[in-house]
């Protein structure tokens, strides 16, 4: 499994989600532009001695991290997003499939939305507040994946 975040704001998540990827071979891929350093004591420490284990892809754009993993190998790529109705437990999921997030304080953006409604997923929860933290819904929809595929990592 891949999980790939779109222009992460806040260290803390990246570090948590980071810990959880090592913990279940699952890569992890930035989109820059990133809201913070790879080299900030907040991603390692929320990271703790996991960070330097993470099977970490960096990426330019969105257009480079399409063209290198979905096109190049014929990959699912779903986006967890508050915008759809579409559950993530009603989806069927492939050991190398790709699960992206947005930025904390927007999320995915419109157009890439709209590009792939189709691949829309959301995570269902009460209208009070705007979302569930990143780095729990990573982990929500992760795991629903590699239960899926009977936890081989």
């Amino acid at each position: 499994m891949n999980i790939v975040l779109l222009n992460p704001e806040i260290p803390y998540n990246t570090g948590n989600i980071g810990r959880t990827c090592v913990l279940t071979n699952t890569g992890l891929h930035l989109i820059k532009p990133l809201g913070f350093s790879l080299d900030e004591k907040a991603v390692k420490r929320s990271g703790l001695d996991y960070w330097k284990d993470v099977q970490l892809y960096i990426w330019e754009d969105f257009e480079h991290f399409l063209k290198e993993n979905i096109e190049n190998k014929n990959a699912n790529l779903y986006f967890a997003t508050t915008k759809t109705e579409k559950k993530y437990s009603d989806i069927k999921y492939e050991k190398n499939d790709y699960i992206m997030f947005g930025p904390e304080s927007k999320g995915i953006p419109e157009e890439i939305l709209n590009r792939y409604k189709e691949n829309n997923i959301t995570i269902p929860m009460l209208p009070l507040g705007r979302s569930i933290n990143l780095s729990n819904s990573v982990a929500i929809i992760l795991y629903e994946a590699l239960r899926q595929n009977n936890f081989e990592y």
